[in-house]
């Protein structure tokens, strides 16, 4: 499967962590969606507010506290990802059970290392 990534947390801040981890997946030419809490853009990726119906995803990488995270609990569920990353700051054990209940790997790492690392 295409390795295809939504970035949930997206800013077009340049010092922002989410903003580093379009920029590294697009430079792997690794499909990437963006939800944030602007509409904007990084590279060629749109960042978007809307909760779309994103097909086959294979990763989200979380870039929400665990309070802004609620809100996407249903949407990421139902959007079945292969796995569920959750970044340095976005440990959240509630939505991690859900999503183990939903059979959705859950991932506590970094991003941006294991994309360095090769290990994405």
């Amino acid at each position: 499967m295409e390795k295809s990534t939504l970035v949930l947390g997206a800013s077009e801040n340049t010092s922002r962590y989410s903003n580093k981890a379009i920029r590294k997946l697009r430079a792997q030419n690794i499909e990437t969606h963006a939800i944030g809490a602007r509409d904007g853009k990084v590279l060629d990726v749109v960042i978007t507010t809307e909760k779309q119906l994103f097909k086959a995803l294979n990763t989200i990488s979380l870039y929400l506290n665990k309070e802004r995270q609620k809100e996407y609990y249903d949407y990421i569920i139902t959007l079945k990802p292969e796995r569920v990353i959750f970044n340095p700051g976005t440990e959240n054990t509630e939505l991690m059970s859900l999503l183990k209940k939903a059979k959705i790997k859950v991932e506590v790492a970094c991003t941006l290392v294991l994309l360095s690392t090769n290990q994405y």
